[in-house]
C-alpha cells in the first residue's frame, strides 16, 4: 500500500496494521453491517503481480491449475499454483489489463510466490513485477451493491467472475451481492469518496468473513503445501481445469480426480469461541482439527495424536465467535464430533456451503 493511500484511509478512520485497514471503528458493528446492509472494503490484505510479455499466457498456462486462456478483459478466474506433489502454494484471482494478466492472492505470500514463478522464466519472454502497490482493490458488499455501481458505471458484468472496464481499472462480479473495484492509486480517493456515501467502511476482517461464506479458500503462509485442490473444493469452484496440459503437481490432482477415493473435503463451520478479536489464542489458519470414533475404536493415526483436519480459513462471525473454512476427512464429518486443537477442544458447528459438495 502506497503512502498517500495509506494516508488517506487513515485520515478516513482506518486503523492500519502492517498496511492493512483493520477496521474504520468498532469491529463488532463493522460485522454487523456487513451482514445486514451494504459496505466498502479495501482489498489490501492482498497484493497483485503483474505477469507481463508475448509470451505471458503459455508461460502461465503451463504453470497454473486453471486454463488461463479462458481469461481475458471481460473474464476471471479462479486459479492455484502447486509443488511438483501436487500441494497448493497459493490460490488467486486472475484478469487481464490489456495484454497483462494480474494475480492477486494474500498479501504475506506476494513477493515469495513472484519469486518461485520466476524462477520457471528462464529465456521465456515474460517479466513478472509486484504490482501491489499500483494497483487499488476495493470490495463493495450488500443488498444495493450492484445498484450503487451501476449509478457510477452503468453496465456490469452480468456473469460470476465477469469484468467490465472502467476508466481506468475494471468492475468485477464476484457474486450477486459482491463486487470488486481494481483501480489506481491516482483514482481511488475519489472512488472512496463516492462510494462511501452509499456504503459503511469497514475492516479488511470483513471481507475475509465473505469469503469464507462464499466457501472460497486462500491459501496462507501457515497452510501452503497442506491441501490438494480437490481437498478445498477448489474442484467445485471453478479453480481446476482437468483439460488442460501438464502444469506441476497436475498427474498428483487428476489420479485424485480420476483414480483416488477422496478422503477429505473442506466444509464451512462455525466455532463459539471467543478471547479478544485481537488474540493469537482464537481459531487461525493452520490450526489442527481433532475427533475420535463414536464407538471409541481410534485409528491407530488418532491414537498417535494426529490431526484429521486443519483450519483453512477463519474470521470472526456477526453473531460472536468465529466462522472457518476447514478441510476434514469426510467420514468423520459424516459420523464424529470434529474438535479444535484437541479432542477436549470446542467442536465446530457444521453450516451448509453456498454449493453442493456432491
Amino acid at each position: 500500500m502506497t503512502p498517500d493511500w495509506q494516508n488517506f484511509l487513515m485520515r478516513h478512520g482506518a486503523t492500519l496494521v502492517s498496511g492493512v485497514a483493520q477496521r474504520f471503528g468498532d469491529t463488532a458493528a463493522e460485522l454487523n453491517a456487513t451482514a445486514q446492509s451494504t459496505v466498502l472494503c479495501d482489498l489490501s490484505q492482498f497484493g497483485t503481480l503483474r505477469v507481463s510479455g508475448e509470451e505471458a499466457q503459455s508461460f502461465l498456462q503451463n504453470l497454473l491449475s486453471n486454463d488461463i486462456r479462458e481469461v481475458s478483459t471481460t473474464r476471471a478466474q479462479l486459479s492455484s499454483f502447486n509443488s511438483a506433489k501436487g500441494r497448493m502454494l497459493a490460490t488467486m484471482l486472475i484478469w487481464r489489463e490489456g495484454d497483462d494478466y494480474l494475480l492477486q492472492l494474500p498479501r504475506p505470500l506476494a513477493e515469495a510466490i513472484r519469486k518461485k514463478l520466476s524462477m520457471y522464466v528462464l529465456r521465456a519472454k515474460v517479466k513478472i513485477t509486484d504490482a501491489s502497490d499500483e494497483i487499488i482493490s476495493l470490495g463493495l458488499s450488500g443488498a444495493s451493491a450492484q445498484e450503487v455501481l451501476r449509478e457510477q458505471f452503468g453496465e456490469l458484468p452480468q456473469q460470476q467472475l465477469g469484468l467490465t472496464g472502467i476508466a481506468p481499472g475494471s468492475v468485477m462480479k464476484i457474486d450477486d451481492t459482491r463486487l470488486q473495484i481494481n483501480t489506481t492509486g491516482q483514482h481511488a480517493p475519489a472512488l472512496w469518496e463516492i462510494l462511501s456515501r452509499h456504503a459503511q467502511p469497514v475492516g479488511s476482517g470483513c471481507w475475509d468473513w465473505l469469503n469464507i461464506r462464499s466457501g472460497i479458500p486462500m491459501i496462507l503462509p501457515q497452510t501452503q503445501e497442506q491441501f490438494v485442490a480437490q481437498m478445498v473444493n477448489f474442484d467445485l469452484i471453478g479453480g481446476v481445469n482437468f483439460k488442460k496440459g501438464c502444469y506441476p503437481g497436475q498427474e498428483i490432482v487428476a489420479r485424485m480426480q480420476y483414480l483416488g477415493k477422496l478422503k477429505r473435503r473442506m466444509y464451512l463451520a462455525h466455532l463459539g469461541y471467543l478471547a479478544h478479536l485481537d488474540s493469537s489464542d482464537n481459531p487461525q489458519a493452520g490450526d489442527e482439527l481433532f475427533s475420535a470414533d463414536d464407538e471409541n475404536q481410534l485409528s491407530r493415526h488418532r491414537m498417535e495424536g494426529q490431526a484429521s483436519g486443519m483450519i483453512v480459513n477463519a474470521a470472526p462471525a456477526p453473531s460472536g465467535g468465529y466462522d472457518v473454512l476447514a478441510t476434514v476427512q469426510i467420514a468423520s464429518r459424516e459420523t464424529q464430533a470434529v474438535h479444535w486443537k484437541s479432542l477436549q477442544g470446542e467442536a465446530l458447528q457444521f453450516l451448509p456451503l453456498p454449493y453442493s459438495l456432491a
